[in-house]
């Protein structure tokens, strides 16, 4: 994810941003509608979303239902199913409330807000999605795969997920979507 600031009010953003996000807004409202419809033998469709959109989406739509202490999300859309995700996050908050205070763990040296990249691979098939890790860096530093799940399972416990998401667990994708290619800068959604 491109490193953004965080979503001004909506007077102040960027026009082309919000452009994007309408974009997307109107591309995820017809996957919705298509999943509800889509039966089977009826021919496959596809729905392209271009980096662009997604990151304004990310900064426009996403940005006020985010966790405390997670900003500026964005991604990189590359190749052969490759993406470079982003944001700024409070490592101060997720160490004190993961009570990451042993040496051992990473995380307790790491501080403030710093900027998180990781990069990864999206596998997709027959409506199953899955994530194969590759690195991530915290403020420009290369950390394990261990600090990165640390940090997502902080941020993604909930009634569903109460231990969090696990970086390894496939996922179901919704609305009957099949499969998603992921290709420099964009992404097509196969239903």
């Amino acid at each position: 994810m491109a490193l953004l600031t965080a979503a001004p009010f909506a007077n102040d953003q960027d026009p082309s941003a919000l452009r994007h996000a309408d974009n997307l807004r109107v591309k995820i409202s017809a996957i919705a509608e298509r999943g509800d419809e889509v039966a089977a033998g009826h021919a496959p469709a596809r729905t392209t979303v271009t980096e662009p959109e997604l990151n304004g989406y990310l900064a426009i739509e996403v940005a006020s239902d985010l966790p405390a202490g997670v900003v500026a999300p964005s991604v990189s859309m590359l190749d052969a199913g490759r993406a470079i995700g982003r944001a700024t996050v409070d490592l101060d908050r997720v160490r004190r409330e993961l009570g990451a205070t042993s040496v051992l763990n990473p995380l307790s040296y790491l501080r403030g807000q710093l900027p998180v990249v990781a990069t990864g691979t999206l596998r997709t098939g027959d409506g199953i999605a899955r994530l194969q890790f590759e690195s991530a860096t915290v403020g420009g530093v290369r950390v394990p795969k261990l600090v990165l799940q640390q940090i997502v399972s902080h941020y993604s416990k909930s009634k569903r997920f109460p231990s969090g998401i696990s970086l390894d667990e496939p996922f179901a994708l919704p609305a009957r979507i099949r499969e998603i290619h992921v290709e420099r800068g964009l992404a097509i959604v196969v239903q």
